[in-house]
């Protein structure tokens, strides 16, 4: 009986360590790939119309800030898992 409590004791701690760091870590998996094609479709829409870099750039830059803050939501639910 005291070691099954030791295992769920144990249990408990690896927990407390996974959970902020797969919340992190399934965070940024999302918003990196979002970025990755963002990124890539903006060059391959410059490359076609080089007069409209200005404007693709403008809108790539706010659709990466955008697609930024989801990974900034993961790391703040990672952080109130790992520390409430």
């Amino acid at each position: 009986m005291e070691e099954q409590l030791k295992l769920i004791e144990a249990s408990a701690e690896w927990a407390k360590f996974l959970g902020p760091a797969l919340a992190m870590g399934l965070g940024a998996i999302g918003p990196g790939i979002g970025i990755g094609i963002l990124v890539g479709k903006a060059l391959e829409a410059i490359g076609r119309n080089p007069e409209a870099a200005g404007k693709i750039q403008t809108v790539m830059i706010l659709g990466i800030a955008f697609t930024e803050a989801i990974a900034i939501y993961a790391l703040v639910i990672a952080l109130l898992v790992k520390f409430v």
